[in-house]
C-alpha cells in the first residue's frame, strides 16, 4: 500500500469577502502545480475556477450558508445545487447554530438533509458539514455529529475560521 502524497491532503482555501480573480487565478495555478486535492472558493468563483482547474485532478470546493448557518435550508440547498451546476464538486455547508444552541437537533439534521438530498443525486459529490464549534459545547458537538450522520453528510468540519476561534 502506496501512502497518498501529502499534497492530496490539502485543501487551498481563499474565502475572504475581498478575494479577486487574480487571487482565484493563483490559488488555481498553486493547487495546480502541487497537486492539492480541491480549491475552496466562495460559491461566486465555482465556474472560474472550475474552468481553471479542468485540465487536472483538483477538485472545486464552495461554501453554502456561510460563514454563519443562517441561511433557510432551502437557500443552502439551492446554493448548492447552483454551485454543482458550475462545476462544485465538493459542497461545505455550515450548520443553523441557533438551532442547535435551542437543542433543535431535527431542525439541524433536516437542515443538512435539505443540501444533501438537494445534490447527492450525483453519487461523486462530497458534503462537508461545518459545525463552528467554537459557538457549541462538547455535547452539543456531538449532537450535531449524529445529525450529520444522520443527515447523510460525508464529513464533519470544525470550524469555518471566521468564528471566535479557528479549530483545535
Amino acid at each position: 500500500n502506496k501512502m497518498k502524497k501529502t499534497s492530496k491532503y490539502i485543501d487551498s482555501t481563499i474565502l475572504k469577502a475581498f478575494a479577486t480573480t487574480e487571487d482565484i487565478e493563483k490559488l488555481c495555478k498553486e493547487a495546480k502545480e502541487f497537486d492539492f486535492a480541491s480549491v475552496c472558493v466562495n460559491p461566486t468563483f465555482v465556474n472560474l475556477a472550475s474552468k481553471l482547474l479542468a485540465d487536472s485532478n483538483v477538485k472545486v470546493c464552495t461554501v453554502v450558508g456561510f460563514p454563519l448557518g443562517a441561511n433557510t435550508s432551502f437557500i443552502k440547498a439551492q446554493e448548492a445545487k447552483e454551485a454543482v451546476k458550475n462545476g462544485a464538486t465538493e459542497i461545505d455547508m455550515v450548520i443553523n447554530i441557533g438551532k442547535a444552541k435551542e437543542g433543535k437537533w431535527q431542525d439541524v439534521t433536516d437542515d443538512i438533509k435539505e443540501v444533501v438530498t438537494a445534490i447527492k443525486t450525483n453519487k461523486s459529490i462530497i458534503v462537508k458539514v461545518i459545525l463552528e464549534t467554537c459557538y457549541l459545547s462538547t455535547d452539543e458537538i456531538s449532537k450535531a455529529c449524529l445529525c450529520a450522520k444522520e443527515a447523510g453528510a460525508d464529513f464533519i468540519k470544525t470550524s469555518t475560521g471566521f468564528g471566535t476561534r479557528g479549530a483545535t
